[in-house]
């Protein structure tokens, strides 16, 4: 850090106390900050990690997921249950429910909300799990093993699918596309991973329509009555940045922040980092907007980097990874593909351990990996380097990846 920016800089506000906003006012510590950090969260709670949501702390396992951080030791102020309203851009202030918040530097963090199915609001028996509330609220209802229908076969369906086979309930898995991550993978990737429902005892809807929910019943668009003593909806999520409209913060089409390369908004001296933000890839030459642990993680350091600089010091442009734990399979992704690139298989995708590449112009540009963890972590290197495949040397999947290359 600069002399000139420590003596100028003397605050920044973070809104958001999720995964993105923690680890920029970590990163500002560390770093060499040592003005003051501020950081607003929406929750009552202690900051929490939410990947543990669908898994340990759903079933039992774990009390809560905070995190280990000493905000009092690294002098991060934390203001809780302090929902952010609005943005006044020209006063330097944030709107809050508890009055507002001056920033000199400020870093929007929100993440992002899950979509909800119109009409359902109030309706008995309907959750959604994002936050430690809603996971509170789930797990005595899974305790019970009521027949539970599951709306959308993404990720988080198929993790609370799995996560609900575990506690003993039946389940039905309704997905409105023709296959499941119908918007993250291709037919013949997806394939495989449908059978994986039956496998674990639950039933797999695809293309049908939710129509409506009822206490006790979810109705299909094709005149068919699901009985359903819970209702978990899980098709997909949006940045939380309603707030922001109007503000002179530019949003995108699909409500992300367009963050630049360095993440910084349109407005000078304001950022945006995690779920909330999108950023331009060089690396893939379009612009991305990840909703993955991962990109919360790393995102602040670059964010903390450029704001101590005082000017834009790093890019950010990661390799986009995360990963999965459904139906007692571990399934990781890195990289970013679309349906020009070419699939390469590695493995029989019917048996436990299996892994898909896609090459672009004979460069690795994105793995998935179900059991093959190794494939992954030498797959991520390999997209780092824009390493070039031997497309026979990488489809067998006897050679290891790193030694498949050009």
């Amino acid at each position: 850090m600069s002399e000139q920016t420590e003596q100028t800089l003397s605050g920044v506000v973070i809104v958001g106390a999720g995964m993105a906003g923690v680890q920029t006012a970590v990163a500002l510590r560390e770093q060499g900050f040592t003005g003051r950090v501020t950081l607003l969260g929406a929750e009552p709670h202690q900051p929490y990690d939410r990947p543990p949501l669908s898994k340990a702390v759903l079933l039992g396992k774990a009390e809560d997921s905070a995190f280990d951080v000493d905000f009092e030791g690294l002098g991060i102020e934390l203001r809780l249950g302090t929902e952010v309203t609005g943005l006044r851009a020209a006063d330097h202030e944030l709107d809050t429910e508890a009055g507002p918040v001056p920033y000199e530097v400020l870093v929007l963090a929100t993440g992002a909300r899950p979509l909800t199915l119109p009409g359902t609001g109030g309706v008995p028996g309907v959750h959604l799990l994002r936050t430690l509330d809603d996971a509170a609220r789930l797990r005595p209802v899974l305790a019970a093993a009521p027949a539970t229908v599951v709306v959308g076969a993404g990720w988080i369906g198929a993790e609370f699918a799995t996560a609900a086979r575990g506690a003993g309930c039946e389940v039905t898995v309704v997905e409105a596309a023709d296959r499941v991550l119908a918007g993250a993978l291709p037919a013949e990737v997806a394939a495989p991973m449908a059978r994986w429902y039956a496998q674990a005892g639950a039933e797999l809807i695809t293309g049908a329509r939710v129509a409506g929910i009822e206490e006790g019943r979810v109705l299909l668009a094709d005149g068919r009555a699901l009985p359903a003593g819970a209702v978990v909806v899980g098709i997909g999520a949006r940045p939380a940045t309603g707030w922001l409209a109007g503000t002179g913060v530019e949003l995108g089409p699909d409500g992300s922040v367009t963050a630049d390369a360095h993440l910084r908004t349109s407005l000078p001296g304001v950022y945006a980092v995690g779920d909330c933000a999108s950023f331009p890839s060089a690396r893939y030459g379009a612009r991305l907007l990840v909703h993955h642990w991962d990109n919360a993680l790393q995102g602040p350091r670059t964010v903390a980097a450029n704001i101590l600089a005082g000017q834009p010091a790093q890019a950010y442009d990661p390799v986009p990874y995360f990963w999965s734990e459904q139906f007692g399979r571990f399934v990781q992704y890195a990289g970013h593909h679309d349906g020009a690139d070419t699939l390469l298989w590695r493995g029989d995708p019917d048996g436990p351990a299996w892994s898909v590449c896609w090459l672009r112009e004979g460069a690795l540009v994105a793995v998935l990996a179900v059991g093959r963890p190794r494939d992954l972590a030498q797959g991520r290197k390999l997209i780092e380097t824009g390493a070039v495949l031997d497309p026979a040397r990488a489809g067998d999947p006897a050679v290891p990846l790193k030694s498949a290359t050009a």
